[in-house]
């Protein structure tokens, strides 16, 4: 299987997954989640990244980041891999990998995705069966602090979203308006293609003008009938 490109392109966010090598749980307690938070941003501060959204399901990882120094996404997830998966390993007394090889990453085109890639990510708990009807019955996301001002303050937001209002509440408030609106399921698969296959999620003239400029592969392959949602699919 080829190796999945490197999207080195500072300014520029990213849609990045990491899964539970063969599906299997990475967070197993509360400590494990919040271990997880503790390294993720110190690892953002050390390598240039701003994190502006995230959720910690149990078998897997989205986040939605901007880097700003070269190779900036990939130091973040590699420093964040070696701090987890040692104190897991260590506390749950086991041994062997814990994430599916390296971590899945897509550029995002911000003015026509990225509020949807935020809202993509928070609601994963919702679209996975059982585990939260509203995306505030989850605790481990960004939503709240992106809609309702909780916590999480080391999170940087993107302009897109600070452009929501001129003040933290009116932010909030409009993107608690967003989610009004229900993702389409032609939004969602396409997100969803775009991070599995590791190309870029935008236009057509995006994906060119990212492809050409570091010449790679950077349009999604055969389109394929999106997979039915469970607790275990990545989502």
């Amino acid at each position: 299987m080829p190796r999945l490109p490197r999207f080195n392109l500072s300014g520029v966010p990213q849609h990045v997954i990491q899964r539970g090598n063969n599906r299997q749980a990475c967070f197993f307690d509360e400590d494990d989640y919040l271990f997880y938070l503790e390294c993720l941003q110190t690892a953002a501060g050390v390598s240039g990244c701003d994190v502006h959204a995230y959720v910690l399901m149990t078998n897997h990882v989205h986040l939605l980041v901007t880097p700003h120094r070269d190779r900036a996404v990939s130091r973040m997830m590699q420093s964040v891999g070696r701090r987890y998966v040692g104190q897991v390993n260590r506390r749950h007394e086991r041994t062997g990998t814990l994430w599916e090889g390296r971590c899945r990453a897509s550029p995002v085109e911000s003015e026509r995705y990225l509020l949807a890639c935020y809202r993509y990510i928070e609601l994963n708990p919702v679209r996975a069966q059982g585990m939260a009807d509203m995306p505030d019955d989850y605790r481990w996301s960004s939503y709240h602090a992106n809609a309702l001002g909780r916590g999480d303050a080391w999170l940087t937001p993107h302009s897109l979203y600070n452009a929501l209002g001129p003040t933290a509440a009116a932010r909030q408030h409009a993107y608690r308006e967003l989610f009004r609106i229900p993702l389409t399921a032609e939004t969602e698969h396409e997100i969803r293609l775009s991070a599995r296959q590791g190309v870029v999620l935008g236009s057509e003239a995006f994906r060119e003008r990212i492809g050409q400029s570091l010449n790679i592969r950077a349009t999604p392959g055969r389109r394929g009938r999106p997979k039915k949602n469970n607790a275990f699919t990545d989502r």
